[in-house]
């Protein structure tokens, strides 16, 4: 699930393991050669404590895992979890790389884009992210990951992360407002631009959505099959925001921010909650919007019983692919010396049900737990029919990647403040792109 707020780091200096092995002196401090896992490893000891950094909202994953595995000796560090792109977790492992040692044995990060550098040497330095697709997590639980769920932990065809859970786009509506205006929801994206052209004209003040957010590319250009992040390959990327997929997005957002039916405003902030509850009519989203601003007291709270879903809306005559917003990421670290129970302590917070059905407030990336936490929030009575959620879940499109740099920190920076000003999206295109280029390049990609 998405973080919304900035968090201290908490305890960083006691995460420290004392782990001075590194790839210059496997051959004396007795680490293996490559073998079993796919890289170099310490000297494994079952009995050794790991450590574990998580944010604040997996703090119920920890406990969890204590609960049902006592034997297991952890040590909790609570950090932001990368959020809103803070890049922690990079430069955290950058300073542990540099001293031979301190690296945590698990970690959670908020963002999808770690695995792009986790996965790679630096320095000389062994990269940080443990292969898991070579011994270390069984395949049959890596199959079992919803189709797709992996691509952001999946570079040069391994596996160096698991998925916590999907933040698929989905179209969230509101059934009384519906029927109350007599409308129909729409089943593609021409006619959900026809419908807000007829709100605003009908029932202006009431919304369709929001692009506010650094996320508002990946709801809806992401949505767009828009190839403003083609990554294809550790460091090539193809940007092209001036196709024609690109401009048909900007060109439907520039009709409805104009019109007031999707205003620029976060939906995180006291404004959007002020000017838009009982307003909202659709908002497209991710499936962490329901927590986070539908059912929640202090944002939209939209009353039991109103709230429904539907799937991915496709452009006319065209299959329906759909965005991701956020999603955690677990990593193993390759410096372990408990590979064994770090491994473990993933796999479970990924897969089992203690935590992903019972407690995780987001959809699991796990499928069999995902299929039972879509029955229990159903059972809930608040939105009844959910299934559109696991049919977005397998529709997110692969032709937007997981670089190393955030496409939201380009976009908060160069695109919102424009659209605040007036601009039109569609004349702002080229600038976004030569802003994507320009970070790529600073991060080491080739652009095409």
């Amino acid at each position: 699930m998405r973080q919304t707020r900035r968090r201290r780091f908490a305890g960083i200096g006691s995460a420290a393991l004392a782990v001075a092995l590194t790839l210059a002196g496997c051959g004396k401090s007795g680490a293996t050669s490559e073998g079993s896992y796919g890289f170099a490893q310490v000297a494994q000891d079952d009995k050794a404590t790991i450590t574990v950094w998580v944010d604040a909202d997996r703090a119920g994953a920890v406990d969890a895992f204590k609960k049902a595995n006592p034997d297991v000796k952890l040590e909790v560090v609570t950090y932001d979890g990368s959020a809103n792109g803070s890049n922690s977790f990079r430069t955290k492992m950058q300073l542990f790389d540099r001293a031979g040692s301190g690296w945590p044995d698990v970690v959670f990060s908020s963002q999808n884009n770690d695995a792009a550098w986790a996965s790679q040497a630096t320095n000389g330095k062994q990269a940080f992210a443990a292969v898991l697709d070579q011994g270390l997590v069984d395949k049959k639980t890596l199959a079992d990951f919803t189709a797709g769920a992996l691509n952001p932990c999946t570079v040069g065809g391994k596996v160096y992360c698991l998925r916590n859970d999907l933040a698929q786009v989905v179209l969230w509506y509101d059934k009384a407002l519906l029927q109350q205006f007599g409308y129909t929801l729409p089943a593609t994206w021409e006619e959900y631009q026809a419908l807000g052209e007829r709100v605003a004209r009908e029932h202006p003040g009431y919304i369709v959505g929001s692009v506010g957010d650094s996320f508002t590319p990946e709801v809806y250009f992401w949505s767009g099959k828009c190839q403003a992040n083609g990554i294809t390959g550790p460091k090539s990327v193809t940007v092209n925001t001036g196709s024609t997929e690109c401009k048909r997005v900007a060109a439907m957002l520039d009709v409805l921010i104009k019109n007031g039916t999707t205003p620029s405003v976060s939906v995180f902030t006291p404004e959007f909650v002020k000017s838009y509850t009982g307003k909202v009519l659709m908002m497209p989203g991710p499936a962490w919007y329901s927590g986070a601003i539908f059912n929640n007291p202090q944002s939209l709270n939209v009353p039991k019983g109103e709230l429904g879903v539907a799937a991915p809306l496709p452009w006319r005559g065209e299959d329906a692919v759909t965005g991701n917003v956020g999603g955690g990421t677990w990593f193993i670290s390759s410096h372990s010396k408990n590979l064994k129970a770090a491994a473990k302590f993933a796999e479970f917070v990924t897969t089992a049900d203690d935590y992903q059905v019972n407690l995780a407030p987001g959809y699991p990336a796990y499928a069999p737990a995902a299929d039972k936490w879509i029955k229990k929030q159903e059972t809930s009575g608040y939105a009844t029919d959910l299934q559109p959620l696991i049919k977005a879940g397998t529709q997110i499109w692969n032709g937007w990647g997981s670089g190393i740099f955030s496409q939201e920190a380009i976009w908060a920076k160069t695109v919102t403040p424009a659209i605040a000003g007036g601009k039109s999206l569609v004349g702002l295109l080229p600038e976004w792109q030569t802003a994507i280029k320009n970070q790529a390049q600073v991060d080491g990609y080739t652009v095409a």
